[in-house]
């Protein structure tokens, strides 16, 4: 008998999910940053300059701490701040030289690491989970909506 409750699925997916962040945090720890200032930094590089809001929006970070995520990484010259072009309000973030130097080394030893840690799945196997995922968390989306 295999359990197949909601509460099973749950505490195997937080499972799995601690157990894929360790190795994510490992590939990120020479970096001496966070997950969040990682993510800014790969968001920055494989999207290019973006308002400082939409970088905030899409790791799901108050206004608060991305503006102190950004100011972190502006004081060690990885990242730069310019007004936007099109609204005077909006503040463009953007990698410096070095920011970018430092997140192409760094992203591609993670994609290497993420890739250890997937490599047991075919890619079969890879489209179902991301297709189970999404459907779990589009319905999880829409249940804390409704409350």
């Amino acid at each position: 008998y295999m359990d197949k409750s909601g509460v099973h699925i749950w505490l195997i997916l937080w499972k799995a999910y601690e157990a894929v962040n360790g190795c994510a945090m490992q590939s990120i720890s020479s970096l001496d940053m966070c997950l969040s200032d990682f993510g800014i930094l790969e968001i920055l590089l494989n999207k290019g300059p973006l308002p400082i809001n939409d970088v905030g929006r899409k790791l799901s970070l108050t206004s608060g701490a991305i503006t102190a995520a950004v100011d972190r990484l502006e004081k060690r010259n990885l990242v730069e701040r310019s007004l936007s072009a099109t609204d005077r309000r909006a503040r463009i973030v953007s990698l410096t030289k070095s920011g970018n130097k430092l997140i192409t080394g760094a992203f591609n030893k993670h994609s290497e690491h993420m890739e250890d840690v997937f490599k047991s799945l075919t890619d079969r196997e890879r489209q179902t989970l991301l297709s189970l995922l999404k459907k779990v968390g589009k319905e999880a989306e829409s249940l804390v909506a409704q409350k």
